[in-house]
């Protein structure tokens, strides 16, 4: 498989996360919560580091530089995800309050604070309203934000060698 082709199957595998994120909301129902949000936004930027990757076809070093975006992106994805998934399993009496949504924290809070105020998470984060095989949507997203960008990564730094 070449170098691009790798890289487009990645695109297509994040896309297809997205496109199912967007089906859960909209047919399924499922709101995001400020946690899920940020996994968006973490799944978009690695996406988008996959269709550049893409478009451009690096050589050599290049293909190093995609690799640690890739890294970046795919990190922080599986930081969130994972934060996320810490939320979800702590005991009832543990789990914070619900907070506010989006929308109202980003437009009332400066930066800093609002993001402060997401990641310490809401009860709304902590609720499980999806499983599948026994595994809650952001476990899923924890997957394969692994997976993806631990393939990415090692595609493009590998390939940077050819």
């Amino acid at each position: 498989m070449s170098h691009r082709n790798g890289n487009l199957l990645a695109f297509v595998a994040c896309a297809s996360m997205m496109g199912y994120a967007l089906y859960a909301q909209h047919v399924l129902g499922l709101m995001p919560c400020p946690l899920c949000v940020f996994q968006r936004m973490s799944l978009v930027a690695l996406s988008i580091v996959f269709l550049v990757a893409v478009a451009h076809n690096p050589v050599a070093w290049g293909r190093r530089v995609y690799a640690l975006l890739m890294l970046l992106t795919a990190g922080t994805g599986i930081s969130v995800a994972g934060r996320h998934v810490w939320l979800q399993n702590l005991p009832a009496d543990e789990v914070p309050s619900c907070g506010p949504g989006y929308d109202y924290i980003m437009e009332t809070f400066p930066l800093a604070d609002a993001l402060g105020v997401i990641f310490s998470g809401s009860g709304e984060c902590a609720e499980i309203q999806w499983l599948f095989l026994g595994l809650s949507l952001p476990a899923w997203v924890l997957i394969n934000f692994t997976l993806i960008g631990g393939f990415g990564v090692i595609w493009n730094w590998s390939q940077s060698r050819s």
